[in-house]
């Protein structure tokens, strides 16, 4: 069954200037859109410094409340003028902006969480619709898809680098337990948590070994880190080779008998050069 609705008058020039970017109106919306939200990004970072909470913490909290009913506002007309209302709310979109409100009302019971409505910078994807910036939303969907058709492949390496981490830390906490740093690898599991620094190269240097053995384990350990760091970065680029080879296949699949012009879509009727049938 369908959840389309039919809409009046006002709702339909409503949705023109809320959903659309192709009029005036509808620009002039989305650009103070824009402005409004990274307004009150700043606003939530600004708040979070000591200093400025201290003296302005009063002004932070009005222009929290500002920004956070501006946006309901905002959101209800959406779902009041969209066209398939319940398609909108649990849209990708729909879903960040009403996470974009929730903190601020959630700080009334639950001090502090308005932080999270930084979420609201989320909402600044927008700007490449806004301002058709189309080709690096292709790009973007090019990088999505490489990911997506290699998350077997990265599932399976991150397993075994769990696998491979429990291990290391195990016999790091067998080789450490009793030498000098045994306050620091006083556990299996904090002994885990140092290879898994160590092993992604992070390095903190909050736990480190000891003993003659121990550094040497950890020596390998690190050195293999940068081979295992390549693993994924391999696989994800071999999936955007593959994506990009396929996205030009499909790009020249016919081709003009009359001038013999490649490039044309999948999906092309006619010659975009000479106008010909293809």
């Amino acid at each position: 069954m369908s959840n389309e609705r039919f809409l009046s008058p006002f709702q339909a020039k409503l949705y023109q200037i809320i959903f659309e970017t192709d009029t005036p109106a509808g620009k002039r919306f989305d650009v103070w859109l824009l402005v409004m939200i990274l307004a009150s990004v700043i606003t939530v970072f600004l708040e979070s410094i000591p200093t400025l909470n201290q003296q302005y913490l009063s002004i932070f909290k009005g222009l929290e409340w500002v920004f956070t009913v501006f946006f309901t506002i905002e959101y209800l007309l959406r779902i009041y003028c969209s066209i398939r209302p319940i398609t909108y709310v649990r849209s990708f979109y729909g879903v960040i902006d009403l996470l974009s409100i929730l903190p601020t009302y959630l700080s009334l019971l639950i001090p502090g969480s308005q932080v999270g409505a930084v979420i609201r910078v989320l909402r600044l994807l927008r700007v490449f619709r806004v301002f058709k910036l189309h080709n690096f939303l292709n790009q973007g969907d090019l990088i999505s898809t490489a990911l997506l058709r290699s998350r077997r492949k990265i599932a399976v390496f991150l397993y075994a680098v769990f696998l491979m981490v429990i291990v290391i830390g195990s016999f790091m906490y067998l080789i450490e337990s009793n030498g000098p740093a045994a306050d620091k690898f006083d556990s299996i599991p904090r002994s885990i948590y140092w290879a898994i620094v160590t092993i992604t190269t992070v390095g903190y240097g909050d736990i480190s070994p000891a003993t003659t053995l121990g550094q040497f384990v950890a020596a390998l350990v690190m050195v293999a880190g940068y081979a295992i760091i390549a693993v994924p970065t391999g696989i994800v680029s071999a999936e955007l080779m593959t994506v990009n080879r396929q996205n030009n296949a499909n790009a020249e699949v016919k081709v003009c008998l009359n001038c013999q012009e490649e490039g044309h879509d999948a999906d092309a009727k006619h010659c975009k050069m000479c106008g010909g049938l293809l």
